[in-house]
Protein backbone atom coordinates (compact mmCIF):
# COMPACT_ATOMS: atom_id res chain seq x y z
CA UNK A 1 0.00 0.00 0.00
CA UNK A 2 3.01 2.06 0.69
CA UNK A 3 3.90 1.74 -2.81
CA UNK A 4 0.24 3.63 -3.90
CA UNK A 5 0.49 5.75 -1.45
CA UNK A 6 4.23 7.13 -3.81
CA UNK A 7 1.86 7.34 -6.41
CA UNK A 8 -1.10 9.73 -5.27
CA UNK A 9 0.58 13.21 -6.13
CA UNK A 10 0.65 11.84 -9.76
CA UNK A 11 -2.94 11.75 -9.78
CA UNK A 12 -3.63 7.72 -8.74
CA UNK A 13 -6.21 7.48 -7.03
CA UNK A 14 -9.59 4.71 -5.71
CA UNK A 15 -10.31 4.09 -9.45
CA UNK A 16 -7.30 3.16 -10.82
CA UNK A 17 -6.78 0.85 -7.31
CA UNK A 18 -10.23 -0.63 -7.99
CA UNK A 19 -8.51 -1.44 -11.35
CA UNK A 20 -5.35 -2.91 -10.48
CA UNK A 21 -4.64 -6.39 -12.22
CA UNK A 22 -3.43 -8.26 -8.81
CA UNK A 23 -1.62 -11.12 -10.87
CA UNK A 24 0.17 -8.20 -12.94
CA UNK A 25 1.36 -5.86 -10.01
CA UNK A 26 2.63 -8.71 -8.23
CA UNK A 27 5.55 -9.16 -10.51
CA UNK A 28 5.60 -5.38 -11.88
CA UNK A 29 5.13 -2.21 -10.22
CA UNK A 30 2.65 0.85 -11.40
CA UNK A 31 4.22 4.00 -12.54
CA UNK A 32 2.45 6.77 -15.36
CA UNK A 33 3.75 7.82 -18.48
CA UNK A 34 5.30 11.45 -18.24
CA UNK A 35 5.77 12.00 -21.65
CA UNK A 36 6.17 10.42 -24.88
CA UNK A 37 9.08 10.59 -27.42
CA UNK A 38 8.37 7.96 -30.66
CA UNK A 39 9.50 4.75 -29.70
CA UNK A 40 10.22 6.21 -25.95
CA UNK A 41 8.83 6.90 -23.02
CA UNK A 42 9.53 9.00 -19.67
CA UNK A 43 7.68 7.68 -16.91
CA UNK A 44 7.45 8.26 -13.10
CA UNK A 45 6.44 6.15 -9.76
CA UNK A 46 6.55 9.56 -7.72
CA UNK A 47 10.42 9.45 -7.29
CA UNK A 48 11.96 10.99 -10.27
CA UNK A 49 11.70 10.50 -13.88
CA UNK A 50 13.02 7.55 -15.38
CA UNK A 51 13.58 6.47 -19.65
CA UNK A 52 11.32 3.97 -20.43
CA UNK A 53 10.77 1.61 -23.54
CA UNK A 54 7.64 -1.52 -24.22
CA UNK A 55 8.50 -4.76 -24.19
CA UNK A 56 8.76 -6.81 -27.23
CA UNK A 57 5.10 -8.34 -26.55
CA UNK A 58 3.90 -5.29 -25.75
CA UNK A 59 5.15 -3.73 -28.75
CA UNK A 60 4.36 -6.60 -31.20
CA UNK A 61 0.97 -7.53 -29.40
CA UNK A 62 -0.72 -4.30 -29.91
CA UNK A 63 -3.35 -4.01 -33.11
CA UNK A 64 -3.52 -0.41 -33.19
CA UNK A 65 -1.86 2.80 -31.64
CA UNK A 66 -4.74 2.79 -28.96
CA UNK A 67 -3.26 -0.87 -27.14
CA UNK A 68 0.38 1.65 -26.86
CA UNK A 69 0.89 3.55 -24.09
CA UNK A 70 0.62 7.64 -24.16
CA UNK A 71 1.11 10.70 -22.11
CA UNK A 72 -0.69 9.93 -18.88
CA UNK A 73 -1.30 6.60 -18.78
CA UNK A 74 -0.84 4.20 -15.75
CA UNK A 75 1.50 1.64 -17.01
CA UNK A 76 2.97 -1.84 -15.43
CA UNK A 77 7.20 -1.65 -15.62
CA UNK A 78 9.79 -3.12 -14.19
CA UNK A 79 13.10 -0.71 -13.34
CA UNK A 80 16.76 -1.19 -13.42
CA UNK A 81 20.18 0.26 -11.54
CA UNK A 82 18.04 2.15 -9.06
CA UNK A 83 20.90 3.07 -6.86
CA UNK A 84 22.27 5.28 -10.07
CA UNK A 85 19.21 7.61 -10.97
CA UNK A 86 20.67 9.01 -13.83
CA UNK A 87 21.69 5.46 -15.69
CA UNK A 88 17.75 3.82 -14.50
CA UNK A 89 16.18 2.68 -17.19
CA UNK A 90 12.58 0.60 -17.27
CA UNK A 91 10.66 -2.15 -19.25
CA UNK A 92 6.81 -1.23 -19.90
CA UNK A 93 4.83 -4.48 -19.98
CA UNK A 94 1.01 -3.65 -20.04
CA UNK A 95 -1.19 -0.57 -19.61
CA UNK A 96 -3.81 -0.20 -17.09
CA UNK A 97 -7.04 0.43 -17.76
CA UNK A 98 -8.15 4.05 -18.90
CA UNK A 99 -10.83 6.31 -17.08
CA UNK A 100 -10.44 8.64 -19.86
CA UNK A 101 -8.60 8.84 -23.26
CA UNK A 102 -8.61 11.67 -25.58
CA UNK A 103 -8.07 11.17 -29.30
CA UNK A 104 -8.82 12.52 -32.48
CA UNK A 105 -8.87 11.64 -36.34
CA UNK A 106 -5.50 11.17 -37.86
CA UNK A 107 -4.87 14.34 -39.48
CA UNK A 108 -5.40 14.17 -43.76
CA UNK A 109 -7.50 10.68 -45.39
CA UNK A 110 -6.01 8.42 -43.10
CA UNK A 111 -8.48 6.84 -41.23
CA UNK A 112 -7.11 5.99 -37.51
CA UNK A 113 -6.67 7.50 -34.47
CA UNK A 114 -4.27 9.75 -33.00
CA UNK A 115 -3.70 9.37 -28.95
CA UNK A 116 -3.75 12.93 -27.13
CA UNK A 117 -3.52 11.85 -23.48
CA UNK A 118 -5.18 9.44 -20.71
CA UNK A 119 -6.34 9.77 -17.82
CA UNK A 120 -7.16 13.26 -17.89
CA UNK A 121 -10.05 14.62 -15.70
CA UNK A 122 -10.52 18.10 -17.01
CA UNK A 123 -9.78 19.85 -20.58
CA UNK A 124 -9.40 23.65 -20.92
CA UNK A 125 -10.70 24.71 -24.26
CA UNK A 126 -8.73 27.64 -25.42
CA UNK A 127 -9.60 30.26 -27.95
CA UNK A 128 -8.25 33.62 -28.15
CA UNK A 129 -11.43 36.32 -28.46
CA UNK A 130 -9.45 37.77 -31.61
CA UNK A 131 -9.12 36.07 -34.40
CA UNK A 132 -9.47 33.10 -33.29
CA UNK A 133 -12.91 33.02 -32.08
CA UNK A 134 -14.65 29.83 -33.66
CA UNK A 135 -18.52 28.52 -31.96
CA UNK A 136 -18.16 25.63 -34.38
CA UNK A 137 -14.84 24.84 -33.74
CA UNK A 138 -15.63 25.31 -30.10
CA UNK A 139 -18.49 22.69 -30.82
CA UNK A 140 -15.80 20.12 -32.29
CA UNK A 141 -13.43 20.34 -28.77
CA UNK A 142 -17.02 20.02 -26.76
CA UNK A 143 -17.65 16.90 -28.56
CA UNK A 144 -14.10 15.39 -27.99
CA UNK A 145 -14.31 16.20 -24.34
CA UNK A 146 -18.04 15.08 -23.83
CA UNK A 147 -17.69 12.07 -25.85
CA UNK A 148 -14.90 10.56 -23.13
CA UNK A 149 -16.74 12.11 -20.15
CA UNK A 150 -13.58 14.69 -19.41
CA UNK A 151 -15.19 17.56 -18.06
CA UNK A 152 -14.87 21.43 -19.98
CA UNK A 153 -13.83 24.41 -18.87
CA UNK A 154 -13.81 27.20 -21.75
CA UNK A 155 -11.01 29.82 -21.86
CA UNK A 156 -10.83 32.62 -23.96
CA UNK A 157 -7.23 34.30 -23.99
CA UNK A 158 -6.16 37.99 -25.09
CA UNK A 159 -8.99 39.71 -23.27
CA UNK A 160 -6.32 42.31 -22.86
CA UNK A 161 -7.11 43.01 -26.78
CA UNK A 162 -10.82 43.32 -26.88
CA UNK A 163 -13.20 45.90 -25.36
CA UNK A 164 -15.29 44.43 -22.41
CA UNK A 165 -18.22 44.49 -24.72
CA UNK A 166 -17.45 42.58 -27.17
CA UNK A 167 -15.98 40.01 -24.59
CA UNK A 168 -19.44 40.13 -22.62
CA UNK A 169 -21.02 38.99 -26.30
CA UNK A 170 -18.76 36.44 -26.48
CA UNK A 171 -19.13 34.87 -23.86
CA UNK A 172 -23.28 34.92 -24.14
CA UNK A 173 -22.72 33.34 -27.59
CA UNK A 174 -20.67 30.38 -25.35
CA UNK A 175 -23.37 30.54 -22.66
CA UNK A 176 -25.76 29.73 -25.32
CA UNK A 177 -24.18 26.58 -27.07
CA UNK A 178 -22.48 25.27 -23.75
CA UNK A 179 -25.19 26.72 -20.57
CA UNK A 180 -23.53 24.05 -18.06
CA UNK A 181 -19.50 24.85 -18.85
CA UNK A 182 -17.54 27.38 -16.74
CA UNK A 183 -16.16 30.04 -19.49
CA UNK A 184 -13.15 32.22 -18.25
CA UNK A 185 -12.07 35.34 -20.02
CA UNK A 186 -8.06 35.95 -19.43
CA UNK A 187 -4.85 37.76 -21.21
CA UNK A 188 -1.41 36.12 -20.24
CA UNK A 189 -0.04 39.60 -19.56
CA UNK A 190 -2.62 40.22 -16.74
CA UNK A 191 -1.48 38.01 -13.92
CA UNK A 192 -5.32 39.21 -11.92
CA UNK A 193 -7.28 37.60 -14.70
CA UNK A 194 -5.50 33.91 -14.07
CA UNK A 195 -6.81 33.54 -10.37
CA UNK A 196 -10.13 31.85 -11.77
CA UNK A 197 -7.79 29.54 -13.77
CA UNK A 198 -6.14 29.22 -10.56
CA UNK A 199 -8.47 28.24 -8.64
CA UNK A 200 -10.44 25.63 -11.08
CA UNK A 201 -6.74 23.64 -10.26
CA UNK A 202 -7.53 21.07 -7.56
CA UNK A 203 -4.57 18.42 -6.09
CA UNK A 204 -4.28 15.02 -7.72
CA UNK A 205 -6.18 16.04 -10.68
CA UNK A 206 -5.68 15.93 -14.17
CA UNK A 207 -5.73 18.40 -16.71
CA UNK A 208 -5.15 19.17 -20.41
CA UNK A 209 -5.11 22.49 -22.61
CA UNK A 210 -6.40 21.71 -25.81
CA UNK A 211 -6.29 24.69 -28.78
CA UNK A 212 -5.57 25.88 -32.11
CA UNK A 213 -1.88 27.40 -32.44
CA UNK A 214 -1.70 30.38 -31.67
CA UNK A 215 -4.32 31.00 -28.88
CA UNK A 216 -1.61 31.22 -25.80
CA UNK A 217 -1.65 27.64 -24.68
CA UNK A 218 1.89 27.19 -23.79
CA UNK A 219 1.88 31.10 -22.55
CA UNK A 220 -0.59 29.97 -20.21
CA UNK A 221 0.97 26.74 -18.84
CA UNK A 222 4.21 28.82 -18.30
CA UNK A 223 2.53 31.44 -15.99
CA UNK A 224 0.78 28.23 -14.20
CA UNK A 225 3.90 26.97 -13.85
CA UNK A 226 5.64 30.41 -12.95
CA UNK A 227 8.41 30.09 -14.92
CA UNK A 228 9.37 30.12 -18.61
CA UNK A 229 9.46 26.20 -18.90
CA UNK A 230 7.96 25.90 -22.52
CA UNK A 231 9.49 28.25 -25.78
CA UNK A 232 6.67 30.11 -26.64
CA UNK A 233 6.17 31.90 -30.50
CA UNK A 234 4.63 34.99 -32.01
CA UNK A 235 1.36 34.41 -34.15
CA UNK A 236 1.36 35.79 -37.16
CA UNK A 237 0.02 39.11 -37.88
CA UNK A 238 -0.68 38.77 -41.59
CA UNK A 239 -3.27 35.42 -41.04
CA UNK A 240 -3.16 35.31 -37.21
CA UNK A 241 -1.96 31.71 -37.59
CA UNK A 242 0.34 30.58 -34.31
CA UNK A 243 3.21 28.27 -35.51
CA UNK A 244 3.34 24.99 -32.81
CA UNK A 245 5.09 25.67 -30.08
CA UNK A 246 4.59 22.11 -28.04
CA UNK A 247 5.85 18.85 -30.21
CA UNK A 248 5.19 16.51 -27.29
CA UNK A 249 2.68 16.09 -24.88
CA UNK A 250 4.65 16.44 -21.13
CA UNK A 251 2.65 16.00 -17.93
CA UNK A 252 3.62 19.17 -15.61
CA UNK A 253 3.29 19.20 -11.64
CA UNK A 254 2.35 22.70 -10.56
CA UNK A 255 3.50 24.09 -7.14
CA UNK A 256 -0.15 23.25 -5.97
CA UNK A 257 -0.03 19.53 -6.57
CA UNK A 258 -2.80 19.47 -9.97
CA UNK A 259 -1.09 18.05 -12.87
CA UNK A 260 -0.97 19.52 -16.19
CA UNK A 261 -0.54 18.73 -20.09
CA UNK A 262 0.17 21.18 -23.26
CA UNK A 263 -0.79 19.54 -26.46
CA UNK A 264 0.10 20.17 -29.77
CA UNK A 265 -2.12 23.04 -31.82
CA UNK A 266 -4.38 21.19 -33.91
CA UNK A 267 -5.40 22.90 -37.38
CA UNK A 268 -7.21 19.93 -38.35
CA UNK A 269 -9.68 18.60 -35.30
CA UNK A 270 -12.01 15.86 -36.48
CA UNK A 271 -13.62 13.73 -34.53
CA UNK A 272 -14.26 9.64 -35.40
CA UNK A 273 -17.08 7.14 -33.49
CA UNK A 274 -18.27 9.95 -31.15
CA UNK A 275 -22.08 9.81 -31.35
CA UNK A 276 -22.54 10.10 -27.02
CA UNK A 277 -20.40 13.54 -27.40
CA UNK A 278 -22.44 15.12 -30.26
CA UNK A 279 -25.47 13.80 -28.25
CA UNK A 280 -24.24 15.69 -25.23
CA UNK A 281 -22.76 18.83 -27.21
CA UNK A 282 -26.35 19.51 -29.10
CA UNK A 283 -28.51 18.46 -26.18
CA UNK A 284 -31.18 20.60 -27.01
CA UNK A 285 -31.44 19.73 -31.02
CA UNK A 286 -31.83 16.09 -29.31
CA UNK A 287 -34.54 16.86 -26.92
CA UNK A 288 -36.45 19.21 -29.97
CA UNK A 289 -35.91 16.10 -32.45
CA UNK A 290 -37.74 13.98 -29.49
CA UNK A 291 -40.72 16.88 -29.50
CA UNK A 292 -41.54 15.74 -33.48
CA UNK A 293 -45.01 14.81 -34.84
CA UNK A 294 -43.14 11.68 -36.60
CA UNK A 295 -40.92 9.57 -34.93
CA UNK A 296 -38.93 9.16 -38.21
CA UNK A 297 -38.56 12.92 -38.67
CA UNK A 298 -36.13 13.93 -41.31
CA UNK A 299 -36.09 17.56 -40.36
CA UNK A 300 -36.03 18.57 -43.55
CA UNK A 301 -40.02 19.80 -44.49
CA UNK A 302 -41.83 17.31 -42.92
CA UNK A 303 -45.38 19.12 -40.81
CA UNK A 304 -45.01 18.87 -37.01
CA UNK A 305 -40.92 19.25 -37.12
CA UNK A 306 -39.90 20.76 -34.03
CA UNK A 307 -36.40 21.53 -34.70
CA UNK A 308 -37.45 23.46 -38.71
CA UNK A 309 -40.05 25.23 -36.10
CA UNK A 310 -36.88 25.89 -33.86
CA UNK A 311 -34.96 27.47 -36.25
CA UNK A 312 -38.04 29.64 -37.39
CA UNK A 313 -38.51 31.39 -34.37
CA UNK A 314 -35.28 31.67 -33.64
CA UNK A 315 -34.38 29.66 -31.08
CA UNK A 316 -32.13 27.94 -32.38
CA UNK A 317 -29.41 29.12 -34.87
CA UNK A 318 -29.50 27.55 -38.41
CA UNK A 319 -25.56 27.48 -38.05
CA UNK A 320 -25.62 25.08 -35.34
CA UNK A 321 -28.09 22.85 -36.79
CA UNK A 322 -25.84 22.85 -40.00
CA UNK A 323 -23.09 22.54 -37.51
CA UNK A 324 -24.60 19.47 -35.56
CA UNK A 325 -25.50 17.67 -38.94
CA UNK A 326 -21.46 17.93 -40.49
CA UNK A 327 -20.35 16.37 -37.68
CA UNK A 328 -22.77 13.58 -37.14
CA UNK A 329 -22.18 12.76 -40.84
CA UNK A 330 -18.33 13.18 -40.51
CA UNK A 331 -18.96 10.53 -37.58
CA UNK A 332 -20.61 8.00 -39.09
CA UNK A 333 -18.36 8.52 -42.14
CA UNK A 334 -15.18 7.57 -40.29
CA UNK A 335 -16.68 5.15 -38.43
CA UNK A 336 -17.61 3.10 -41.09
CA UNK A 337 -14.41 4.06 -43.01
CA UNK A 338 -12.43 2.71 -39.98
CA UNK A 339 -13.82 -0.33 -39.49
CA UNK A 340 -14.00 -1.22 -42.97
CA UNK A 341 -10.02 -0.40 -43.09
CA UNK A 342 -10.07 -3.14 -39.60
CA UNK A 343 -12.04 -5.67 -41.55
CA UNK A 344 -9.30 -5.29 -44.08
CA UNK A 345 -6.15 -5.42 -42.35
CA UNK A 346 -7.56 -8.44 -40.49
CA UNK A 347 -8.03 -10.32 -43.86
CA UNK A 348 -4.97 -9.47 -44.99
CA UNK A 349 -3.45 -10.93 -41.88
CA UNK A 350 -5.61 -13.76 -42.36
CA UNK A 351 -4.31 -14.40 -45.94
CA UNK A 352 -0.84 -13.86 -45.19
CA UNK A 353 -0.79 -16.54 -42.33
CA UNK A 354 -2.83 -19.21 -44.63
CA UNK A 355 -0.02 -18.57 -47.20
CA UNK A 356 3.08 -19.01 -44.85
CA UNK A 357 1.17 -22.13 -43.40
CA UNK A 358 0.80 -23.15 -46.87
CA UNK A 359 4.34 -22.97 -47.34
CA UNK A 360 5.25 -24.85 -44.61
CA UNK A 361 3.31 -27.77 -44.87
CA UNK A 362 5.16 -27.75 -48.51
Amino acid sequence: MSKLNNLTALGFNTWFESHIDEATHNVHELARVISVHKDSFIISRGEGDVYAELSGRLFYSADSVVDLPTTGDWVYGDFYDEDQQENSHAIIHGIMPRRTLLKRKTAGKQIDYQLIAANIDVAFLIQSLDYNFNLRRLERYLVMVNEHAIEPVILLSKADLVPQADIDAIITSVENIAPHVPVYAFSNERGDTLTTIINELKPGHSYCLLGSSGVGKTSLLNNLIGSEHFETKTVSKKDSKGRHTTTSRELIQLSNGSLIIDTPGMRELANMSVDSGIDETFAEIIELSSQCKFNNCSHDNEKGCAIIKAIANSDLSESRYNSYLKMKKESAFHDMSYLDKKRKDKDLGKLIKATLKGKKNN
